[in-house]
């Protein structure tokens, strides 16, 4: 008479079962390690206004030219603070002379060439300073974190940030569905009349 369970048999049952843990177990670790999101953060930190002080508005520099110091946006990776830039932009009637960024009494912003520099150094300084012929300044008039989150909303209107973090056009600025893609309805057809439908 053999045994329901020799010995042999128990052995062979239990690393099985353990290995299955040990898989299972192993196959968690990966897809949590390997899960990356964006970070939502609604507050971003400001960058120091001190490097904007001494900005040149040009590349035009005698000498050899050196590659430009930069100052670092998080406002430009932060999808919350594009969205607020944006809220801003119509708030301070901004629109009023760069029209959607397309430019109107003001110059565009779609553009990939501006007249005081893209970057996002430059174009706080423009905010902060004004410009001549019409750009006013608002430095010392709107807090530093309004300022940069215009700086990144208007950078990213001529596609200067990362595209997962840019907004949208607004509610009122998508169009019409193209005439070819909106469903026709046919009428209802009654026996009284029959109206023929463009084909």
């Amino acid at each position: 008479m053999t045994p329901a369970n020799p010995p042999e048999v128990r052995r062979r049952r239990r690393p099985t079962a353990w290995n299955a843990t040990a898989v299972v177990a192993g196959a968690l670790a990966v897809l949590t390690a390997s899960c990356e999101r964006e970070e939502r953060s609604f507050r971003v930190s400001t960058p120091s206004a001190d490097a904007t002080k001494s900005v040149r508005v040009t590349d035009l520099v005698p000498g050899p030219a050196g590659p430009p110091p930069t100052t670092p946006n998080g406002y430009e990776e932060n999808a919350y603070a594009l969205a607020q830039g944006q809220t801003l932009y119509n708030a301070y009637n901004c629109n009023g002379c760069h029209a959607q960024g397309g430019g109107h009494i003001g110059p565009p912003l779609i553009d990939d060439q501006w007249r005081y520099g893209s970057r996002p150094e430059q174009v706080y300084a423009t905010l902060v300073q004004g410009r001549p012929n019409g750009m006013p300044a608002f430095g010392g008039k709107v807090p530093d974190q309004q300022l940069w989150a215009l700086v990144a909303y208007v950078r990213s209107m001529s596609g200067l940030v990362p595209l997962d973090a840019a907004p949208g056009r607004l509610d009122h600025m998508q169009g019409a569905p193209p005439p070819h893609s909106i469903p026709t309805t046919r009428p209802v057809n009654s026996r009284s009349q029959i109206i023929p439908t463009p084909g």
